[in-house]
């Protein structure tokens, strides 16, 4: 029987999962190798430096940039305040007087005779990298961050957006094939995980947000709920910093689509857990995928099982798949068959393809936009 070898979504009851936690610059770890962490623990902390805003002193006092020395109240290096004069003229014995106020809350930065401007800059910015999910570090990257290993159910999504955020997990639907339903969504959810089965509406995703809901779990959302959702059409663009107030991860794809009976499984067997959630998603060269993390608690961790659905694994005939790319996209199918010989697509490229049957209507599709699911 033919067969290939293909991509598919990580889903596991058991697994060591890491996760790297790294400041954009350097700055301190907070935490070292061994430390228990939960995942709103602070592990790295810095400080990006402030806003620069340009003060043209010349132009406002009337002087030439050689003499902006002589004007100024403030050295390079001094704190200033909204409202404070950073340079100031006088004339008739100090009657008359032209100051120059700066507009922020900041540090002088650069008095410069050249150009006649001053730079002030805003007070560094604080940035804090949390643990993300509850478990032990294991590594220390000096300045940099930390690595957390933690043994945790792992569920991978096809898509999300949204924030990094955690709760506990509340399942909500009783059936994979179940939509979430809105009104079973109340304040008693406030700060939780909500799982649906088949659908996430916007009506739900809004009733969520409402509640304080943390995040939202399903199987499927419609394409244009989810423009509704964030006011634009996302396009290629990658994931999980939109200012929504909620994180939405869908598990299969685009419109009502059952969760895999396997997925479900295991978050209705993890509910009441606390879990972490990432919405981060990008679907061009350098694969991101949402992520679904509910570690095991201390001393209750089960053995790291073999069921584990890796990354890698056999594409035949009769395999259940899902296209990741355009025009296809979230679209589940069936293969039907497997050509050996290289075919020509659209890109006038020749590449190995895939036959696939959605709902009757068959497509060929590029094996490298397909990824195997688990039924």
């Amino acid at each position: 029987m033919a067969h290939a070898y293909t991509p598919g979504l990580r889903v596991a009851r058991c697994t060591r999962v890491r996760k790297r936690r790294v400041l954009p610059l350097e700055g301190t770890v907070t935490r070292a190798v061994g430390d228990r962490v939960a995942a709103d623990d602070v592990v790295a902390e810095t400080h990006l430096p402030g806003d620069v805003h340009s003060v043209n002193v010349v132009n406002r006092l009337g002087i030439s940039p050689g003499e902006i020395e002589r004007y100024m109240c403030k050295r390079e290096g001094d704190p200033v305040r909204k409202g404070e004069p950073i340079a100031r003229s006088t004339a008739l014995f100090g009657l008359l007087k032209n100051e120059v106020p700066s507009p922020i809350d900041g540090t002088v930065e650069n008095v410069s005779s050249v150009t006649g401007q001053v730079l002030l800059r805003t007070a560094p910015k604080p940035v804090q990298v949390r643990a993300f999910v509850d478990g032990t570090v294991v590594e220390v990257e000096p300045g940099e961050g930390a690595v957390i290993e933690t043994v945790a159910t792992f569920v991978q999504g096809i898509f999300g957006v949204g924030r990094e955020t955690w709760g506990e997990l509340a399942v909500l639907a009783r059936a994979p094939d179940e939509p979430l339903d809105p009104a079973a969504i109340g304040p008693e959810h406030a700060g939780k995980l909500v799982v649906g089965g088949a659908l996430v509406s916007y009506e739900a995703i809004e009733r969520a947000r409402e509640h304080k809901v943390a995040g939202v779990i399903g199987g499927g959302i419609h394409d244009a709920d989810l423009k509704r959702l964030l006011g634009y059409d996302l396009g290629v663009a990658i994931t999980g910093h939109e200012p929504i107030g909620i994180t939405v991860v869908v598990t299969e794809g685009f419109g009502q689509i059952a969760m895999a009976e396997r997925t479900f499984g295991l978050l209705r067997e993890r509910e009441g857990a606390r879990a972490s959630l990432s919405g981060a998603t990008q679907i061009r060269a350098g694969v991101i995928r949402p992520e679904i993390i509910v570690p095991y608690p201390p001393g209750t961790e089960p053995e790291v099982a073999d069921d584990e659905q890796h990354e890698q694994g056999v594409m035949e005939i009769g395999s259940i798949v899902r296209c990741i790319r355009r025009p296809y996209f979230g679209r589940i199918g069936r293969v039907v068959e497997l050509p050996v010989e290289l075919v020509q697509v659209e890109s006038e490229t020749r590449v190995r393809v895939v036959e696939v049957e959605f709902d009757g209507e068959r497509a060929v599709v590029p094996r490298a936009n397909v990824e195997l699911i688990e039924v």
